[in-house]
């Protein structure tokens, strides 16, 4: 009935797979109302998810819950019942027999086991604060007492199995005595023996009660010092919340009145322009990285990059396109009432209206990633591949530059919705999206440049609503490669947080590592994106990072913010330097003056009034003929929100959204017709994309199989489905 999870006994039933394999499943009965009572689904258990689904053949394309084990509370009830509690919901599970509800309770025990580790390991959020000395010593000598308390229990332990065994034996010789002149000499023995083993029996008692007396004095501390925390925290969180009601009440006095605060905001712009004079740049120590400060070399010949204006004779050749949109009408909704019983649940399936959106796809918003791609042109142009390396490490940054006044939620393409962006006259690449899941939501993204480059991607969004918080986490790789050279780059993106979502003005940060790998040359990039922190003295939004060759030498420091430019400064030394923080050493390097990689071009005027969109952003929706039907342009609802007609958009997203559920229903039951003929059922097949295994990576992912150009040339979207 299942399959075995990594280290368990193989179960005996048929169909498993060997011991050693990291996935469990098996039939399980889910209770679903009172109606329909206890349900037969079939659940799989991978990677510390249980997910279920209707029938096997769902796992290809529809799953109909997942579990997360680290946060969850597993009960094991009677008669091979058990209960699993995650994010406030009970879901109450039956197995076939007490055999069958053992494995599964062992398997999902040591799943939660093994993810709640690896979250230990892997946590980087930086909340754990180190122990202070005077509390750390304390506990040391604690524990220390705890573990000569525990030596003198086994020691007495020994003692009365020695002793227990000769006053057995004593025993045994008393009962076989023949002559009473052996029975006087083994009487004595006995009572010796047996004085001996009470002697040692009260040492037992009196170690045990000192062992007990020690920890529950040191429990109390603990529970104390730990209440104490518990106290702080709270007081802490209650003053941040009241700060931030107090944040929101000045903007709100501040928009009714701005006029007399206009000289400070000239005065704070005169400020922001005298800091980035400054000529060295001071880097703490990363984490998992080497730790490392800068100092500027007094050299002179430093280069300067030169970047294109838009107003420059090079950009006059490209189309005009528009330049502005509908103003966003002035509609006010209280997001905390719409998301606060949706708390633990993916974003992607919380049913919200358009007022939280704004009218651009997730395929948009990925092709926007393209805005700063005069980065990769130049790129493909260096002869040295270091160099190389600290433009691409420019390009992912910049990417985040137009999300930091982005909070609104872009719409949820449905499944086969397509998006082109043909830029061949201007900048000369075109780029093609599809998306190819939708549960979870994943696009495929391939893009081509007569420059000399080719980018290809596949991104799936796993977002959470945490209450006060949305973290969305996007999982996948990004390729990168250059056709002269043939330098491959790989590297993923960080997590994206929009905070204050129960009171305050709603912000965006970027936080976490990117690795950035050249699969031909070895060479590699380390980019830490630091978590904003109101106790920080950090600057906002800052991006660290350090180019290596495959020897793991630094020979770059790049240095910035996601929001607003990137440096890069070359290192012609380096040596140990003084103690950080924990007794690690600092590396020291002497670097020459700064270079500009990237800077983010200024945000169109009124851009407050277009959901904060940049250039490039105004014009993706724009209309465009001979695109396919699929197109996220041809969207009724994101048309009709861009015109500011949101009641109307909401009627066309509740359609739409019906409809594809309709479809979904509808391979679901030829799913399971295919199964039950013995059938093989494929499920939705992506038009455009197809999946194969990287032969740089080894990882499996969507690639573009061709044709999409060839279509719109012939006009030809006969085998386009009929979305919208």
């Amino acid at each position: 009935m299942s399959e075995p999870v990594k280290s368990l006994p193989s179960p005996t039933s048929s169909g498993g797979h060997p011991a050693g394999s990291d996935t469990y499943k098996g039939w399980l009965y889910k209770w679903t109302n009172y109606l329909k009572g206890y349900q037969r689904r079939w659940f799989v258990l991978s990677n510390g998810l249980l997910s279920y689904y209707r029938t096997q053949a769902e796992m290809a394309h529809t799953c109909r819950g997942t579990i997360t084990l680290a946060t969850a509370h597993i009960e094991v009830g009677d008669t091979c019942h058990l209960v699993l509690t995650s994010g406030g919901r009970n879901y109450h599970l039956k197995a076939t027999s007490d055999g069958e509800s053992q494995r599964w309770v062992s398997a999902l025990q040591q799943a939660k086991a093994n993810t709640t580790h690896m979250m230990h390991q892997s946590d980087d959020s930086g909340d754990e604060a180190p122990v202070p000395q005077p509390d750390r010593a304390l506990t040391q000598g604690a524990l220390k007492t705890l573990a000569s308390k525990l030596d003198d229990l086994s020691t007495c332990n020994e003692l009365i199995g020695k002793h227990g065994t000769a006053l057995q034996r004593s025993l045994s010789e008393l009962e076989d005595l023949r002559t009473a002149t052996d029975g006087t000499d083994k009487l004595k023995t006995v009572n010796e023996r047996a004085t001996l083993f009470r002697i040692t029996s009260n040492a037992m008692i009196n170690a045990c009660r000192d062992f007990l007396d020690v920890a529950e004095t040191h429990s109390r501390k603990w529970q104390r010092a730990l209440q104490y925390e518990r106290e702080q925290r709270h007081h802490l969180e209650e003053t941040i919340e009241q700060l931030a009601k107090q944040h929101n009440s000045l903007e709100r006095a501040w928009r009714e009145a701005p006029s007399t605060h206009s000289d400070g905001g000239e005065r704070r712009r005169e400020g922001d322009a005298s800091d980035e004079n400054e000529d060295t740049e001071f880097f703490d120590a990363m984490e998992d990285s080497p730790a490392f400060i800068t100092v500027t070399a007094t050299d002179h010949t430093q280069h300067r990059s030169v970047r294109v204006d838009p107003g420059s004779d090079n950009m006059q050749r490209r189309r005009v396109r528009r330049s502005r949109i509908p103003d966003k009408p002035n509609y006010s909704l209280n997001l905390w009432s719409i998301m606060k019983n949706c708390i633990g649940k993916e974003l992607s399936k919380i049913p919200m209206p358009v007022n939280f959106n704004e009218p651009l796809s997730m395929l948009q918003r990925l092709t926007e990633d393209l805005e700063y791609s005069d980065l990769l042109d130049r790129a493909a142009r260096c002869e040295s591949s270091l160099e190389q390396m600290c433009l691409v490490a420019a390009f992912s940054v910049s990417s985040y530059s137009t999300t930091i006044h982005r909070t609104a939620k872009p719409f949820n393409p449905l499944l086969g919705e397509t998006y082109e962006l043909d830029r061949l006259d201007d900048f000369g690449y075109r780029s093609i999206c599809e998306q190819v899941s939708h549960h979870p939501p994943a696009a495929a993204h391939h893009v081509m440049s007569q420059r000399g480059w080719t980018l290809w991607q596949e991104i799936t969004i796993d977002s959470k609503f945490r209450g006060k918080y949305i973290s969305v986490m996007p999982l996948g790789c990004i390729h990168l490669q250059f056709h002269s050279s043939g330098n491959h780059y790989v590297w993923g993106k960080v997590t994206s947080t929009v905070h204050n979502i129960i009171v305050g003005k709603l912000w965006i940060d970027q936080s976490g590592d990117i690795e950035i790998v050249n699969h031909r040359t070895k060479d590699t990039c380390h980019l830490k994106f630091v978590p904003y922190s109101y106790f920080s003295r950090d600057l906002p939004r800052k991006v660290t990072g350090v180019v290596a060759d495959s020897e793991g030498t630094a020979h770059h420091i790049l240095s910035g913010t996601w929001d607003e430019k990137m440096e890069s400064a070359k290192i012609v030394e380096s040596s140990r330097g003084c103690g950080g923080s924990e007794g690690k050493q600092k590396t020291v390097y002497q670097t020459l003056q700064p270079k500009l990689l990237w800077k983010k071009y200024p945000l169109p005027e009124n851009a407050e009034n277009m959901h904060f969109f940049s250039s490039l952003a105004l014009t993706l929706n724009e209309p465009e003929e001979g695109v396919a039907p699929t197109d996220s342009r041809l969207r009724p609802d994101q048309r009709l929100m861009e015109s500011g007609l949101w009641d109307e958009a909401n009627a066309h997203k509740q359609r739409l959204e019906e409809r594809q559920r309709l479809e979904r229903r509808k391979r679901e039951a030829q799913a399971t017709q295919a199964l039950e003929e013995g059938q093989d059922f494929e499920g939705f097949q992506p038009l455009w994309f197809e999946r194969r295994t990287d032969d740089s990576t080894g990882e499996s992912t969507y690639v573009y199989r061709g044709g999409y150009w060839e279509s719109k040339d012939r006009q030809d979207w006969s085998q386009c489905p009929d979305i919208f």
